[in-house]
């Protein structure tokens, strides 16, 4: 695989054209983790998503790395599935950790990936690494978008200098 400012545009477009899918995802994730956790968790609209995409896409250094994990997903498959799990699963969760930004987001990326993974099934005629990216970038979109009432206001554990 080569990696070049057309292939992470390529890979930018394509998370674009996801757009209905992962957005939908993103807000059935935040209705269940909002109700679990007895929390209000604003939904994310069209919209949001898409400047969020193009946020990421915008700094180069994380752009390189999300179109990578992106490329590799969507071309990974293996013979009856199963024997992949374990790779589609570790690329999946890195891709949402690193979508979601830094601590305590990433750590909060790679756990909801697996909540949103459990969530999509690819279809029989898609390589089994699309339902992992797109649950990543679901998780990782949604931990990078307001709507979490803890994310709104200062920590109480900061400390001045």
């Amino acid at each position: 695989m080569y990696i070049t400012p057309t292939r992470v545009r390529a890979e930018r477009d394509w998370v674009v054209n996801r757009t209905e899918t992962v957005v939908a995802l993103i807000n059935d994730v935040r209705t269940d983790l909002g109700d679990a956790f007895g929390a209000d968790v604003d939904a994310v609209t069209e919209s949001q998503y898409r400047e969020a995409v193009d946020a990421v896409f915008a700094d180069g250094d994380l752009a390189v790395n999300v179109a990578a994990l992106i490329a590799i997903l969507r071309e990974l498959d293996v013979d009856g599935d199963y024997p992949g799990f374990v790779v589609d699963e570790l690329l999946g969760r890195e891709l949402a950790a690193t979508i979601a930004g830094p601590q305590p987001l990433r750590t909060l990326g790679e756990a909801t990936f697996h909540y949103a993974d459990v969530r999509v099934h690819g279809g029989a005629d898609e390589n089994a690494g699309i339902d992992d990216c797109e649950a990543a970038l679901a998780a990782g979109f949604q931990e990078r978008l307001p709507g979490w009432d803890w994310t709104d206001s200062e920590s109480p554990f900061a400390i001045e200098r």
